[in-house]
């Protein structure tokens, strides 16, 4: 009966000293395993956070340099560069964003006293470490808007006619 029990304890030793260290690789796997995903997933919401930082800003830029303009093709000039300053300062590609400017109480009239200059920038924000191969056309992109409104002076000189 002693002899059975040593046998049995020395099995148990065997496998205890066999699995020396799995516990340690086990938990390194398992963190890298869950790690991965908790890191992505931080670095797009900061690529999101920033994006959406870039649409607001160049929104709000755009609106104060046209209602400032003298004109309204130099107004919309002067709003795209602002666009595309603020889009860059982000590491925003600018090429792809879509500008709309829209007046009240006149649509014709932008620039006139009192008017409310209304721009909406639209862009698309790439997530990060996305290779383009998953997406023939452009890398995958979320799409974001911001719309800023301003007044046109009531003390701005009129335009010449």
């Amino acid at each position: 009966m002693g002899h059975s029990n040593r046998s049995t304890e020395s099995t148990v030793r065997e496998r205890a000293a066999s699995d020396d260290g799995s516990a340690a690789l086990e938990f390194i796997t398992t963190g890298m395993i869950l790690l991965v995903p908790v890191v992505y997933l931080m670095l797009a919401l900061g690529a999101l956070q920033g994006g959406a930082l870039a649409v607001e800003g160049a929104a709000r830029q755009a609106a104060r340099v046209f209602v400032e303009a003298e004109d309204e093709p130099s107004a919309e000039a002067a709003a795209r560069r602002a666009v595309e300053v603020a889009l860059a300062d982000y590491s925003i590609e600018a090429s792809g964003s879509v500008i709309r400017v829209r007046c009240e109480p006149d649509p014709r009239a932008c620039l006139e006293r009192g008017a409310f200059v209304t721009v909406t920038v639209r862009a698309a924000v790439a997530l990060p470490l996305v290779p383009s191969v998953l997406d023939v056309s452009a890398p995958l992109s979320i799409p974001l808007e911001a719309s800023a409104t301003q007044r046109v002076s009531r003390f701005t000189a009129d335009a010449p006619p």
